[in-house]
């Protein structure tokens, strides 16, 4: 063992595969397969700051704050260290007074071209590019000079676009290209003028836009940021003639920590069902209910399809972003789509019909807030499909992160609220509804309850299917329903879905597919919180397993985990919807959606063509 580990190491004790280079006069050894002199200093635990860069998304080399010098030719030259190679012996200076002074001045010149109406905007406190002066130190502005006055586009429901704070960075288009594989970004216009948007600066509802806000959760300064409901929601909660009725999402209770400084996946149920009601609201019932309740009834869907009563194979619905994608880019598999509402969306209408009846309320008092950790949540809200018996399923559509802001304005302390439950009507939930949130969670929820279904037995023989579990990006399995063999896949963010459907226009036959539509799942949905982290790992894949893993555990401690044996499920089928896919099931907790129409561009863009 000892000659092995010898001989893999050279003469100059740098061991195969590793580079040898100096760091502020100190020797280093790096992976020779480190992509730029950025990701090696960090190695060797030295924090250069940078703003356009993303680990293996984008390396763009556009802000310069990343600047160290470089030896070489017997003289010092100033290298964005992220688009620079790394090769054997180089000398890097990562501290000297030159390099503080350019990035000072790089920063300097963002800076003269920023809205620096910081105390008004979204992201005060949590901007890179304000965390990053106060890091370097500048104190002033000593450059002035002409500053873009664009109007802030903010005409649809889920993201608005304020070019006047754009750094030009370029994170949203290589997240949009790179990660969701949609393609919307490039720049616009020229020089001083130029800017990062949809073609010909349209609306990002005009554009092919999914609304899944992995833009937002990378993008450094505030030029992109949810659509805020919270003065919208405060007011309903103080009319006394309204009624107003929070859901929270299965991802919100192992994620709304981190915005109290609590690590990621600390899971804090209670705390978040305490602050609601303290908050105001009059109902506080959990989205995993409704979960439970989508598992039965698409459960239910599946079976009738193998039977031959619809296309397949079946893909799960649920996620609204995933369902745009397949509306503008796949509109062939429209008809596979499963005709479950989203659990949100299934809840909303359960209120208005089902709780609105029980307790003798009139629906159109009634105020359904989601708390969700997803930006496509909002779009999926105003759908003109998600109506029930002329009433919006759900009215307003928080993010994790809004309700964090709302916690923070009511004065509550968080950290010291004690645990409280669910109220029960429409609060109860499973193991199986849990793990919703995470990639995966859908098809093994449904896994276990279609085999008990199809098998006839009171509980299955797996509670756990490891195959549908972790990060890979597409998964596929085999199980065995009522004695045949079923195919199925999940995939996770919308570059992997297209993979996915494009082995099966090929030909590769499956039964039931979970396509979620951002990275991870919920536990990775653009409504999540953000850190500002310099190094640009807002997603990381660790932050997303400990979400999951909490969630895994949230099932792992329950009762019940199969979602058909939820009690009050058992429950609202005996009293009011009969059994699944009953008549009155389809009308209030399914919706068909329809192939669009062909794309068309605006008369503005159609006259500049022509």
């Amino acid at each position: 063992m000892q000659q092995a580990a010898h001989n893999q190491i050279g003469e100059t004790g740098t061991a195969a595969g590793e580079f040898k280079i100096w760091i502020n006069d100190r020797r280093v050894n790096i992976p020779a397969d480190t992509p730029n002199l950025l990701e090696a200093t960090r190695l060797a635990g030295i924090e250069v700051p940078s703003l356009c860069y993303l680990q293996e998304i984008n390396a763009a080399g556009s802000c310069r704050v990343c600047l160290v010098e470089v030896e070489g030719g017997g003289r010092r030259s100033l290298q964005a260290s992220c688009v620079y190679p790394v090769r054997a012996d180089i000398r890097v200076y990562t501290n000297t007074p030159r390099v503080r002074r350019a990035r000072k001045r790089m920063l300097e010149l963002l800076l003269s071209e920023h809205d620096l109406d910081c105390v008004n905007c979204i992201k005060n406190r949590n901007c890179e590019l304000q965390k990053l002066a106060d890091d370097l130190g500048v104190r002033g502005i000593r450059l002035t000079g002409e500053r873009l006055n664009l109007p802030v586009q903010n005409k649809n429901s889920f993201i608005v676009r304020n070019y006047n704070k754009c750094i030009k960075c370029r994170r949203c288009e290589a997240a949009c290209k790179k990660i969701q594989d949609v393609n919307i970004y490039s720049a616009q216009r020229r020089g001083f003028n130029t800017v990062i948007a949809p073609a010909f600066m349209r609306d990002m509802s005009e554009a092919d836009c999914i609304a899944c806000g992995q833009c937002l959760s990378l993008c450094p300064t505030a030029a992109l940021a949810e659509r805020e409901y919270i003065r919208e929601v405060w007011e309903a909660i103080a009319d006394p003639e309204r009624i107003t009725v929070v859901q929270t999402a299965p991802a919100a209770q192992v994620s709304l920590g981190e915005l109290f400084g609590l690590p990621a996946g600390t899971v804090v149920t209670g705390k978040m069902v305490a602050a609601l009601r303290r908050i105001g609201f009059d109902h506080v019932f959990s989205t995993v209910f409704a979960a439970d309740l989508t598992i039965v009834e698409e459960a239910n869907e599946l079976l009738e399809r193998l039977k031959g009563n619809g296309d397949l194979p079946l893909i799960s619905s649920c996620s609204p972003g995933w369902v745009r994608y397949c509306e503008r880019f796949f509109p062939e598999f429209v008809a596979n789509l499963s005709t479950c509402k989203s659990p949100q969306e299934m809840l909303g209408a359960l209120v208005k019909t089902y709780f609105a009846a029980k307790n003798n309320l009139d629906p159109g008092k009634l105020v359904v807030v989601g708390v969700m950790p997803c930006t496509a949540k909002k779009f999926e809200a105003v759908r003109p499909e998600m109506v029930t018996r002329g009433n919006r399923d759900v009215d307003y559509v928080l993010t994790i992160r809004e309700l964090g802001r709302m916690i923070r304005e009511a004065g509550i302390n968080f950290k010291t609220l004690p645990e409280e439950e669910f109220d029960e009507t429409l609060g109860i939930n499973t193991g199986a509804g849990n793990i919703f949130g995470t990639t995966g969670g859908v098809m093994e929820a449904a896994a276990r309850t279609a085999s008990a279904l199809a098998d006839g037995a009171e509980v299955p023989a797996r509670l756990k299917f490891a195959a549908f579990r972790g990060l890979k990006g597409v998964k596929t399995a085999t199980v065995t329903l009522g004695g045949k063999s079923i195919r199925l896949a999940v995939a996770h963010g919308t570059r992997n879905a297209r993979r996915l459907l494009e082995r099966v226009k090929a030909g590769e036959k499956f039964h039931f597919i979970e396509i979620m539509g951002c990275p991870g799942g919920c536990v990775g949905g653009g409504g999540q919180p953000i850190s500002t982290d310099q190094r640009g790992h807002k997603r990381s894949e660790e932050v997303r397993r400990k979400r999951a893993r909490a969630l895994y555990g949230i099932d792992l401690n329950k009762k019940i985990r199969l979602a058909h044996e939820n009690p009050a499920v058992k429950k609202l089928y005996r009293e009011y919807l009969g059994h699944p896919l009953s008549e009155k099931a389809r009308e209030i907790l399914h919706v068909h959606y329809r192939r669009q129409a062909e794309k068309t561009l605006p008369s503005h863009a159609a006259k500049l063509l022509h």
